[in-house]
């Protein structure tokens, strides 16, 4: 751990120029203490590092001193693939190690070449976060992870809708997807894969037990048809309405994707007073009840009567209250 860490402040130095001793600290998580006890270590190695005193001072590598020292680690290899996405990263218990990839990576890099890295990093930016969504916890994340990676069996706990409602399963973990900032794992269970929300692991307990994945399993393709099936099992009704001008404008924003999806490939000719009537699918009446009154005054409830008789009592209900 040292090791690697000695590497990386090198990297630093190399890439940036002058640091701080506390500037060190930060990019290694460390103590400042500990970057001194570095330092010296550096020195006594025989690598030409040296310190500039008073304002503006720092430590800095000896002009022209670069280390080859920049080949990855597996690991650190397998990390590049989040370079995009350091959050996730980091929750997955791979921010130091991707720090240290992407050094190593601009250490093995022409000048020209790094200072084009900067430019792009200053001008692009993912952030894989949905809005307005309160942060999960992710106890288990980083251990799942480790089982995915070592191909460990693992038994966990989960909390599930119905009942009943706490589970125990003996999985086989295979991959873990990032969707619109929420973590699944997609794991086998009794010879099937099954994709489930991290966030449910009560418990997790990886064993030493170690399995042989599925010949042939591809995560990508397997996420996206999990995710089709999962839509359409999810939207199992139907409900017709008709859509002001600014209800259409706004239907991106307020409703699901795949309710606005059928509302961009099914839209017809308004009516004379400008609506236009279709008819999308829905997850029930109830959770439907909810996505249309965000449309307040620009959406009418055609069918069903039970869905159309809720908006009705709805609005009834916000007229006395509002007088």
């Amino acid at each position: 751990m040292r090791a690697s860490r000695l590497l990386s402040l090198v990297l630093l130095l190399q890439d940036r120029g002058r640091l701080t001793a506390h500037q060190l600290a930060a990019e290694l998580d460390v103590s400042v203490r500990t970057v001194y006890r570095d330092i010296e270590a550096l020195g006594a190695a025989g690598v030409p590092v040296y310190a500039e005193l008073g304002a503006g001072g720092g430590y800095q590598l000896v002009d022209g001193y670069r280390t080859r020292l920049t080949g990855l680690t597996p690991q650190e290899a397998g990390a590049i693939l989040l370079a995009g996405v350091p959050e996730a990263a980091a929750e997955l218990g791979l921010g130091a190690v991707l720090t240290t990839a992407e050094l190593k990576l601009r250490a093995s890099l022409p000048a020209r070449l790094a200072r084009h890295v900067d430019e792009i990093r200053d001008r692009f930016h993912l952030d894989a976060a949905g809005w307005f969504r309160e942060t999960e916890t992710h106890p288990h994340l980083t251990a799942l992870a480790g089982a995915v990676w070592n191909r460990r069996r693992a038994r966990m706990r989960y909390r599930r809708h119905r009942a009943p409602h706490e589970v125990d399963r003996l999985i086989d973990p295979l991959g873990i997807v990032l969707k619109a900032g929420v973590w699944y794992f997609v794991a086998r269970v009794d010879g099937s894969a099954r994709t489930y929300r991290v966030a449910t692991i009560l418990d997790l307990t990886v064993l030493d037990e170690t399995f042989e994945r599925p010949e042939g399993f591809d995560l990508a393709s397997t996420w996206a048809e999990w995710a089709i099936d999962f839509e359409r099992r999810l939207h199992r009704g139907v409900a017709t309405v008709r859509f002001s001008p600014a209800g259409l404008e706004r239907i991106p924003y307020l409703m699901t994707r795949a309710m606005a999806r059928d509302v961009s490939s099914g839209v017809g000719s308004p009516d004379p007073d400008g609506w236009t009537t279709i008819t999308l699918p829905i997850e029930s009446v109830r959770h439907a009840h909810a996505e249309f009154l965000r449309l307040g005054a620009d959406v009418e409830v055609l069918e069903p009567t039970e869905l159309r008789d809720m908006m009705r009592a709805s609005a009834t209900a916000m007229t006395h209250l509002y007088g």
